[in-house]
């Protein structure tokens, strides 16, 4: 609770006894007129503007967002904003007045160690502090504070900037970048949004040096072979890219009356969470830095194109600003001069653009051996290092030199056994993985074509019209060289040039996905017997100087945080139960059947027959010969010949007692011979079961039809391999036939059993008899069931449809492909400009049509409801419409 002191009204800030528990939190020494100020103060940084409207606070209403600068919390280890002060005034949390003007001096201060002198919010930065000496003088002449408190404290000497570095540095930086986001984000596993690195405006060296951090030791005892070190792909741009860069790197030359860069305040769009109403005035925000992307990814398709991305980028930021702020005046004299420079460019001819040591790039790829080459193509390049082992890379660059030799530039993937891991490490067959090494190569080295797809495709199938007789391979992870570690690949395309990362390849699937188990490593030999996990890493042994090592290692180091773990070994199968003691069961007789034409009387006769007597047990000499065979509840009493049958799931339980079901089905001589006894008499039983024996329920075999749709669906040379029933229809049995008949001809399928015959013919003859009964012709036929016409009815509408939309599609594709060439005739190689201008202004009469109709329709409406009169209310009279009234 807050009490005030009856000798100068000063608060002071009283705990609540805790039982001696916790610790009382200090007292405050601010009186109220102190708390006033600060609330004055607060509110006077908040509503300050310069003489053209500027806000210099609004950059330092909040601290800065950890995802878009992460590297600014590793610089600045105290960050506070103005909404730290509302926060601790609010709290009351403010011990002295001192230590409120110590997180005034910190705002600017932080932004100044951070910022480059030329940055704006460095700029805004000097503004606020001298607002904030003018109030805190102010103050002290009140005497509401001292002259002491009113002074800042002394936070430590400003470090000096690094240099900037050229276009060119700049440039290599910002490729450096890109692959380090798409690296790090195949590195991170968890599910968060990925970690950007941004540079940071100032020199980190130099804050170190200031507090006398201990100097990186990161490149101390680092491999200084250059076949190690990263490389990345030459710039060789055609005469646009370099008119491109050209006109960017001029507009960057420019300076204000303040001194400061103009192109810097359009480096970055501003955050959306500091500014969201930028975004909601702003439709099509654009800054240098995306429009840097673009070009580096070949998006633009001439140098108007470029500028009409420059020009938005300028309008944005006047429409915004008012006329009379700086950032406007800067946007109207970077326009013109943008434009001024992208004339000068495009005037000049093609050959001042001829790039480094005569290099003329070759856009459209290279022809060679009767093939064209071109960039995003996969191929085998000679490795002078093992000639049976090419090395697999992709192509990033093709160019000419000054004697019309032709050269490509290609990223190389290396084989498991070319790389340095650890020994537990498996790979899947022809597996790959992706480097950093980008060399040149000369056009001969080129061997043939290859491939290389992801892991998530390569178990689906084959890009669609690659040759068979060429390599395929399989990769999921990126090499890093340096640290011999390999880390998954999440986003493919990041691993693809810039032209080809937004095309896609179409593939010829597999019936089924190929299963693809992992191998252990092919280094594994090389694992020497004494080798420890604190052991350093071995070397891999290299070679000629352009090309792969000759061979990688293995260590027994321990495994990356991403690398699974080694596969389970198989286990060993279990050992085999004890066979159970010899079961007892009844004999049947043989009984042959030289014919399947049986009525049903014959076979009553026969099942009568019977003398339950005669038939003495007869012991199995071998138990595990066991025969699978059930007659399904349809043909259980209608079988020829009998046979005994018992399961090989009971035989495990142990029980030798258990029912013996007993078949009428024609069977093999050599199932005959290992079930009867020639000297007992031969009398067929019908099914019965041993005395005292407990009955196991026995589940019946089934039999299965495919519907007619999905019957249908088969073709008919494959349905004439399989069994078959009266229409046609495949059959499926739950277990394989024991009595099958043997082919009737070399090659035929396997026959039906002699039941499923007997029983098929006696169908028919009863269909026969039933029909001609009824006096229908022998070869009529039933009407099919109501859930099978629905079914192919189903089946043809959806053909139907399909084929309707394939056409739709077809003929969207034609227009779509006539529009484009009526549009390459008018506006020739500015096609898409012209596309994209003719779009627009159609989209603008369609909206100006629909005005129109809705102001008719609205017109019409009014018109019919103006002669409409209604008779509800209080104020309608009969007498106002009827004049007898």
């Amino acid at each position: 609770m807050t009490s005030a002191s009856p000798d100068n009204g000063t608060p002071i800030v009283e705990s609540n006894e805790n039982n001696g528990t916790e610790d009382a939190p200090p007292i405050s020494s601010l009186s109220d007129d102190q708390w006033k100020a600060i609330k004055s103060f607060i509110d006077t940084l908040y509503a300050y503007r310069q003489s053209d409207g500027h806000d210099p606070s609004k950059v330092f209403h909040r601290k800065v967002n950890k995802r878009s600068l992460p590297d600014y919390y590793e610089v600045i280890k105290e960050p506070v904003a103005l909404s730290t002060l509302k926060s601790k005034l609010l709290n009351r949390s403010y011990i002295s007045f001192s230590d409120f003007v110590r997180d005034c001096a910190l705002i600017p201060h932080n932004a100044q160690t951070y910022n480059r002198p030329e940055a704006g919010a460095y700029q805004d930065a000097l503004v606020i502090k001298g607002v904030m000496e003018k109030e805190l003088l102010r103050l002290a002449e009140e005497k509401i504070i001292s002259q002491a408190e009113a002074t800042f404290p002394d936070l430590g000497e400003i470090p000096p900037a690094s240099p900037r570095p050229t276009e060119e540095e700049e440039e290599d930086e910002e490729d450096e970048e890109d692959e380090d986001e798409d690296e790090e984000g195949d590195d991170s596993e968890d599910g968060g949004a990925k970690r950007k690195r941004r540079r940071g405006p100032r020199s980190l060296a130099a804050i170190s040096k200031r507090e006398g951090a201990p100097k990186d030791d990161a490149q101390k005892g680092g491999d200084s072979d250059p076949r190690k070190r990263r490389g990345r792909p030459p710039r060789v741009d055609t005469p646009m890219e370099a008119r491109i860069k050209a006109v960017l790197k001029g507009i960057r030359k420019f300076k204000n009356d303040m001194g400061q860069i103009m192109i810097h305040q359009f480096e970055k769009l501003p955050e959306k969470t500091a500014m969201p109403e930028y975004y909601q005035e702003v439709k099509e925000p654009i800054a240098v830095d995306i429009i840097k992307r673009k070009q580096k990814r070949k998006k633009y398709q001439s140098v108007d194109h470029f500028m009409r991305d420059i020009d938005t980028m300028f309008n944005n930021a006047k429409s915004y600003n008012q006329d009379e702020s700086q950032i406007y005046k800067d946007a109207v004299m970077l326009q013109d001069e943008a434009r001024k420079l992208a004339e000068t460019e495009k005037s000049k001819p093609d050959d001042e653009y001829v790039m480094e040591e005569g290099r003329l790039p070759l856009p459209n790829g290279i022809l060679h051996n009767g093939e064209l080459w071109k960039v995003g193509d996969w191929v085998h390049i000679q490795n002078p290092n093992d000639v049976t082992k090419p090395v697999v890379a992709q192509i990033y660059r093709t160019w000419q030199d000054s004697e019309s030799q032709k050269w490509v530039n290609a990223c190389w993937y290396y084989r498991p056994e070319q790389t340095v891991h650890q020994f537990e490490k498996h790979f899947f067959p022809n597996e790959v993985v992706k480097t950093g090494q980008y060399r040149d190569h000369h056009i001969d080295e080129v061997i043939d074509r290859c491939f290389v797809m992801f892991c998530t495709r390569y178990s689906r199938g084959r890009p669609r019209g690659f040759p068979k007789d060429k390599e395929v391979y399989v990769c999921d992870s990126r090499y890093n060289e340096e640290k011999h570690k390999m880390n998954k690949i999440k986003t493919w395309a990041s691993c693809l040039p810039d032209e080809v990362r937004d095309k896609d390849y179409e593939m010829d699937l597999f019936d089924a996905a190929k299963k693809t188990k992992k191998i252990p490593t092919p280094l594994l030999h090389m694992l020497k017997e004494d080798a420890k996990e604190t052991d350093e890493l071995p070397k891999p042994r290299w070679g000629a100087d352009n090309a792969p090592p000759i061979v990688g290692a293995v260590h027994k180091g321990p495994r990356d945080e991403n690398q699974s773990p080694p596969p389970e070994p198989t286990p060993s199968p279990p050992p085999q139960p004890p066979a159970p003691p010899p079961r007892q069961i009844p004999t049947v007789p043989k009984y042959d059947t030289p014919s399947y034409r049986r009525t049903s009387d014959m076979d009553s006769r026969m099942t009568n027959n019977v003398d339950a007597t005669a038939t003495p047990p007869v012991s199995y000499a071998n138990q595990n010969h066991v025969h699978h065979q059930q007659q399904s509840s349809q043909f259980s009493q209608k079988s020829a010949s009998p046979a005994p049958i018992q399961y090989n799931q009971y035989a495990s339980h142990g029980s030798s007692n258990y029912a013996q079901t007993q078949h009428h089905g024609s069977a093999s001589s050599a199932y005959n011979a290992s079930q009867t006894d020639p000297r007992y008499p031969q009398i067929p039983a019908p099914y019965r079961t041993v005395p005292g024996a407990t009955t196991n329920p026995v589940r019946p075999h089934e039999i299965f039809r495919l519907s007619e749709q999905a019957n249908a669906q088969i073709p008919e040379e494959v349905r004439k391999n399989y069994q078959q029933d009266e229409q046609g229809n495949v059959l499926f049995f739950t277990a394989p036939p024991v009595d099958i008949l043997p082919p009737t001809k070399e090659g035929s399928a396997m026959g039906h059993t002699a039941r499923y015959l007997a029983e098929k013919l006696r169908r028919k003859m009863a269909l026969e008899e039933k029909r001609k009964a009824e006096g229908l012709p022998e070869d009529y036929e039933e009407p099919k069931p109501k859930k099978v016409k629905q079914e192919i009815d189903g089946a043809t509408s959806r053909q139907i449809k399909s084929l309707k939309d394939k056409a739709l599609r077809m003929l969207i594709d034609q227009m779509q492909e006539g529009t484009d060439a009526l549009y390459k005739d008018l506006y020739g190689s500015q096609w898409q400009e012209g596309a994209a201008f003719e779009t627009a202004r159609r989209v603008e009469r369609q909206a100006e049509a629909a005005r129109v109709a809705a102001a008719l329709a609205e017109s019409e409406r009014q018109r019919k409801e103006d002669e409409t009169v209604s008779l509800t209310g209080t104020g309608v009279y009969l007498d106002d419409y009827d004049p007898r009234y």
